[in-house]
C-alpha cells in the first residue's frame, strides 16, 4: 500500500482492530525543530463541530435543552426577531440560512473578539434563506450553538468538552481553545514558514476550536462507530442524512457529512484553519477509520482519502 506525501503530521489507517498505517513526519515547529510525535497535537479545525453537535446532544439527553428549540431562548441579549424560526436542529445541520465567514467580511478570523460583539456582526446580515429552505455551510452557526451549551450548562464551552466529553473518552491530549502554553503543540505552517492561524478561543468557538493528538482523533471516531458517550438514538441523529449538501448522494447530519467516500458509505469530515489540514472518516462496511492530521497548509485532504482504496 503506498503512503501517501506528508511533510507534517500524523496519519493513521485502521481497519477493524489491524493498523495499517502509521505515520509521524516533519516537525512541529519549525522555529524551534521540535519534531512530530505520536503525543502532538494538532488543530482539527471543522471537525471540531462534531464535538459541539455532541455536546448538544448530550444536553439534549438529559433534558436540559431540545433539539426543536428556537436557538434565541439559549442565547443571550436579546437576538435577532429574523431568527426567531431557527432551531438548534437548523443550526446543527447548515440549514438555518445563517451565513459563513466569507458573508462576514468585516469579522477578522485571526484576533480575537467580545461574545456580544460577535453575534451582534452574525445579526446585522439577513438570513439567507428561510430555516430549512436550503443548505448553506455556516461555521458562525455551530458558534451559536457553542454559546448555547455555555448558556444552558452555564460554565465555559472548553470546560464542557473537557469533563463531559473528553474526559469520559480518555482523550487526555484534546482540549478547545488556544493552544498558548501547552505542551505538546503544533505551529502550523505554510510555504514552510509558521502561519498564523485563527482565533480559536472566541470566534472559532465550537466551529473549529479543538486540538487533538491522532490516536485521540482514532477514539473520536468511536462515538459514531461504537455508540461511545451518546445513547442509541442520538448516534442514529447525528450520523442521518438530514440535509442533501447538492454533491451527488451526500448529505450532512449533525457534525459529519454523510455520503460516499472511496466509493462506499461514509461518515466524515475535513478541517482547515491557518497552516492545519485535518480529516476524520469512518467506512462502516469495511470497519476502516482514517485520520489525518497536518501543520502544512499545502496538504491536498482528497489525495491523502485515496489511501482508502486499499480498503
Amino acid at each position: 500500500m503506498s503512503t501517501p506525501s506528508l511533510e507534517r503530521g500524523v496519519l493513521l489507517l485502521v481497519r477493524g482492530d489491524e493498523l495499517l498505517v502509521d505515520r509521524v513526519a516533519g516537525v512541529a515547529d519549525e522555529a524551534s525543530g521540535r519534531r512530530c510525535t505520536p503525543a502532538t497535537r494538532f488543530q482539527i479545525a471543522s471537525i471540531s463541530k462534531q464535538m459541539a453537535a455532541v455536546a448538544v446532544l448530550l444536553l439534549a439527553e438529559r433534558g436540559a435543552l431540545s433539539l426543536s428549540d428556537p436557538v434565541v431562548r439559549r442565547l443571550p441579549g436579546k437576538p435577532p426577531p429574523q431568527w426567531s424560526g431557527i432551531t438548534l436542529h437548523h443550526l446543527l445541520t447548515h440549514t438555518s440560512g445563517i451565513g459563513h465567514w466569507e458573508e462576514y467580511p468585516a469579522i477578522d478570523l485571526r484576533g480575537p473578539a467580545e461574545p456580544d460583539e460577535l453575534l451582534d456582526r452574525f445579526a446585522a446580515l439577513p438570513p439567507l434563506f428561510r430555516p430549512g429552505a436550503g443548505w448553506h455551510y455556516s461555521s458562525p452557526g455551530y458558534v451559536l450553538l457553542a454559546r448555547t451549551v455555555e448558556q444552558v450548562a452555564d460554565r465555559p464551552y472548553a470546560e464542557f468538552l473537557a469533563e463531559e466529553v473528553f474526559a469520559p473518552l480518555g482523550m487526555t491530549g484534546s482540549f478547545a481553545g488556544s493552544g498558548d502554553g501547552r505542551p505538546d503543540v503544533a505551529v502550523g505552517h505554510e510555504g514552510g514558514r509558521p502561519s498564523q492561524s485563527w482565533d480559536l478561543a472566541t470566534v472559532s468557538m465550537g466551529a473549529g476550536d479543538v486540538w487533538c493528538t491522532g490516536a485521540d482523533l482514532l477514539t473520536w471516531l468511536d462515538v459514531p462507530r461504537r455508540g461511545r458517550l451518546l445513547a442509541p438514538a442520538s448516534v442514529a441523529a447525528m450520523t442521518a442524512p438530514h440535509a442533501p449538501t447538492g454533491r451527488p448522494d451526500e448529505a450532512y447530519g449533525y457534525g459529519f457529512f454523510v455520503g460516499p467516500l472511496a466509493g462506499r458509505r461514509a461518515v466524515h469530515h475535513s478541517g482547515d484553519n491557518g497552516g492545519f489540514k485535518a480529516f476524520a472518516g469512518w467506512l462502516p462496511d469495511s470497519d476502516a477509520r482514517l485520520v489525518l492530521l497536518a501543520n502544512q497548509a499545502e496538504i491536498d485532504t482528497v489525495a491523502v482519502t485515496s489511501v482508502l482504496d486499499a480498503v
